[in-house]
């Protein structure tokens, strides 16, 4: 049987699931799809351009009628698997493919209230990751393991340390876009 780009993409995401993309590599995306290599590569003509495929599908049905939602929508679908942040800010980083979820805010907030939001999810994503990751083997610091904080009550404290950072910057922004207003009826 022939497997398709989306196979190959489907195999991808199993691999970062599972292993982390820290040993995400071709080889083993193969082995994922019992095919050579050199099989995938008509399907993608890079690793990065399979990363690329692989963010678009991490944040594919990712929207929202407002920034906070989009925001909070892109966050879970980071969130929904292993390093899942660390692919799709690496192809945002890299500019690999379009960001639709980008273009989309930016019709809400423009270009750079956009970027500032993405950036401040990708990286607040990363965090959680990283911690909810270093919580589950036990690698905190012995003050942080010693609350007994469940992976739970974790996870919605850093929510919720989400949600106020996103209030900030959209303040921000909202200052901002008075700020402007103003200056451009000054110049009238």
């Amino acid at each position: 049987m022939r497997n398709t780009r989306d196979d190959v993409i489907v195999a991808a995401l199993g691999v970062l699931d599972t292993h982390g993309l820290e040993f995400c590599s071709m080889r083993r995306f193969a082995v994922a799809l019992d095919v050579q290599p050199s099989a995938l590569y008509h399907h993608v003509p890079n690793k990065q351009t399979l990363l690329a495929l692989m963010a678009d599908e991490i944040v594919r049905g990712v929207g929202g009628d407002d920034p906070v939602s989009v925001c909070r929508a892109l966050r879970n679908a980071l969130l929904s698997i292993r390093d899942g942040a660390d692919v799709v800010a690496t192809a945002s980083a890299f500019r690999l493919g379009a960001s639709a979820v980008e273009t989309y805010l930016a019709g809400m907030v423009g270009d750079e209230g956009a970027r500032t939001l993405l950036l401040y999810t990708f990286g607040q994503a990363q965090s959680t990751q990283t911690q909810l990751q270093a919580h589950e083997i036990g690698a905190l610091p012995a003050e942080v393991a010693a609350s007994e904080l469940t992976p739970e009550a974790l996870e919605a404290e850093l929510t919720t340390s989400f949600d106020r950072g996103i209030a900030i910057i959209l303040a921000g922004l909202a200052t901002q876009h008075e700020a402007d207003g103003t200056d451009e009826r000054e110049k009238r």
